[in-house]
């Protein structure tokens, strides 16, 4: 497939998305990874990849855009090599009204989050911080209902173990 670079009109209106949805993808791809310079690398990659596509823009930028944030980070943890992780630690979570006085809550959570393997990491976010339900968790990643369901309740029984 050639490849050309987006015309003006084109970079207008990726520029538009990604000043719209950027720090949502952003967020969503660090809950996969766990890793804040991995997460922007991949948001990264999916806005200069769209930019350098030539065709038509996708009918369901959001829903293109979270799926091709999807895919680079699990193409990301495939190549990753064991603790290649970034020294740097930022937050996984952003302070919420609950925990935003109590800093040692929010700590323990993100401890326990972090402890969570990447797909049960995703549904947590998609579920808990987007509203999503499990149906629409499913339908997006290509997974059971059921499979959404279990890794929901493994991660949920795994964080009340990590907390208790």
């Amino acid at each position: 497939m050639t490849r050309r670079p987006a015309d003006g009109a084109a970079a207008d209106r990726i520029g538009r998305a990604y000043d719209r949805l950027a720090g949502a993808l952003y967020r969503y791809a660090l809950m996969i990874l766990a890793d804040p310079a991995a997460a922007a690398d991949a948001v990264q990659q999916v806005f200069t990849s769209w930019l350098g596509a030539a065709g038509p823009a996708p009918a369901e930028e959001e829903r293109y855009l979270r799926r091709a944030v999807r895919n680079a980070c699990y193409s990301a943890l495939r190549q990753r090599r064991p603790n290649d992780v970034s020294a740097d630690a930022a937050p996984l979570l952003e302070a919420i009204a609950a925990v935003r006085d109590r800093p040692e809550e929010r700590i323990a959570i993100e401890q326990a989050m972090r402890a969570l393997p990447p797909e049960q990491r995703e549904v947590i976010h998609l579920k808990v911080f987007e509203g999503w339900t499990f149906q629409e968790i499913a339908e997006f990643g290509g997974d059971s209902i059921n499979t959404v369901a279990s890794r929901y309740r493994y991660a949920m029984d795994r964080m009340r173990e990590y907390l208790s």
